[in-house]
């Protein structure tokens, strides 16, 4: 929905413009060397403030924020089933039988049978990992709770730098328009005996800057950081959903009850019921 959101911030601004009798040429003529001045200097300021795992971040989330959609039921369906399959082998068959589907989760025909759920390689891996140190040591429920808690804050921690360091870039871009505008204005002063006619483009051109500037910071790059925010939130769910089972899993519950403990921590408009989630495992039995 991201370039939805933009076609109808460029429609509803530039259209009210034209609308109201705006000529969009000056806009235009003005536009590259303005958006390069400000732009420009927001990309400076964004790599003199950041590490290089940051820069790069920012624009990894800030396409995928423009793409990318958060969890769906059938997301939640499939992560369910797969957490019920991995308790019931492990369970059944034993640490050894499991040991070779986490171990190795992209050979696995277990995790291969959920694409969903290998795309997202945070979850991969922390599920896999913690279903190693679970068979390497015997955690007590509350010390896997610990362990799991610190490793969703760290993951936490390192995506909301980026989304505060593009946040960062778009509280400067309006400041940054208003250099370019006065920029203009100084322009503007070598031409004031040269008729109103050609003083008033030059100002227009100005104030180019000026709007363009609040325009980026609050139409387009803020409500990219609000979104890679929201996505992180999304993605952070999704592992808590994960924890609830695995943590069930340590208080030696079964699998069809770890299930429900991750059923019931899904937000209720993505959640599936307690008859859809019955229904897919009894699915995996029957396989």
């Amino acid at each position: 929905m991201g370039f939805v959101g933009i076609l109808v911030v460029f429609g509803m601004v530039f259209g009210g413009f034209i609308i109201a009798g705006g000529h969009m040429s000056v806009i235009i003529k003005a536009a590259p060397l303005e958006l390069m001045i400000i732009g420009g200097a927001a990309l400076g300021a964004y790599i003199i403030s950041n590490p290089i795992k940051v820069i790069k971040g920012g624009f990894k989330l800030g396409i995928k924020a423009m793409t990318a959609k958060g969890p769906t039921k059938k997301d939640y369906v499939d992560i369910l089933q797969l957490l019920f399959q991995v308790f019931s082998v492990f369970r059944k068959e034993g640490p050894q039988a499991i040991e070779k589907h986490i171990e190795k989760p992209e050979a696995s025909d277990i995790f291969k049978a959920y694409p969903s759920f290998m795309k997202n390689h945070h979850a991969v891996e922390f599920l896999c990992d913690t279903m190693k140190t679970m068979l390497a040591a015997d955690l007590s429920p509350y010390d896997l709770d610990d362990l799991l808690d610190t490793d969703i804050k760290a993951i936490h921690s390192e995506e909301h730098a980026v989304q505060h360091a593009v946040q960062a870039v778009a509280d400067g871009f309006p400041g940054l328009g208003i250099v370019a505008a006065v920029l203009g204005i100084v322009k503007t002063m070598d031409h004031l005996t040269e008729g109103t006619e050609t003083i008033g483009r030059l100002v227009a051109s100005a104030l180019v800057g000026t709007m363009l500037g609040v325009f980026g910071a609050y139409g387009l790059i803020g409500p990219t950081a609000t979104k890679m925010g929201n996505d992180i939130e999304d993605q952070g769910r999704y592992l808590q959903v994960i924890k609830a089972a695995l943590v069930a899993l340590a208080r030696n519950n079964p699998p069809i009850v770890c299930v429900e403990y991750a059923r019931r921590l899904i937000q209720p408009e993505e959640r599936p019921s307690f008859d859809e989630v019955d229904k897919a495992t009894k699915e995996i039995k029957k396989a």
